[in-house]
């Protein structure tokens, strides 16, 4: 079962893949296209030309998980963002919406707070 988190980073890869790609395959486009490291708690999503499988990438710790599912029916949305940048940054209620099929451009997003300062385990200590 996939779960997704508001506390890990997801990014979303803008170019079409092979879905033959593996492990060794996107974790080569995480390093070499993006700069980025796969073993980082980042996950990473890529999407076929056609835009009917998506794959998503993350390493766990002690190895990696590939998480892989082809509509029968329809396409995967993009959300939007530059189209020289190679990756783009996804929330995870994004791609929550991406993976079931909402359309990302009729959302709205109400106002919320974000605290961005630093966290403190013990302030009395």
């Amino acid at each position: 079962m996939l779960h997704l988190s508001a506390s890990c980073r997801y990014y979303l890869y803008r170019p079409a893949v092979n879905m033959r790609k593996s492990f060794d395959g996107l974790m080569g486009i995480v390093q070499n296209e993006l700069k980025m490291d796969p073993l980082s708690a980042a996950i990473f999503i890529f999407l076929n030309r056609r835009r009917n499988q998506v794959k998503l990438l993350l390493w766990e710790g002690d190895g990696f998980s590939l998480y892989h599912k082809r509509l029968e029916k329809g396409s995967y949305e993009l959300p939007a963002g530059s189209e020289c940048q190679a990756a783009v940054s996804v929330e995870a209620d994004q791609l929550l919406l991406l993976l079931k099929g909402i359309s990302l451009r009729h959302i709205r997003r109400r106002k919320r707070y974000q605290h961005r300062g630093k966290i403190v385990d013990n302030p009395a200590g």
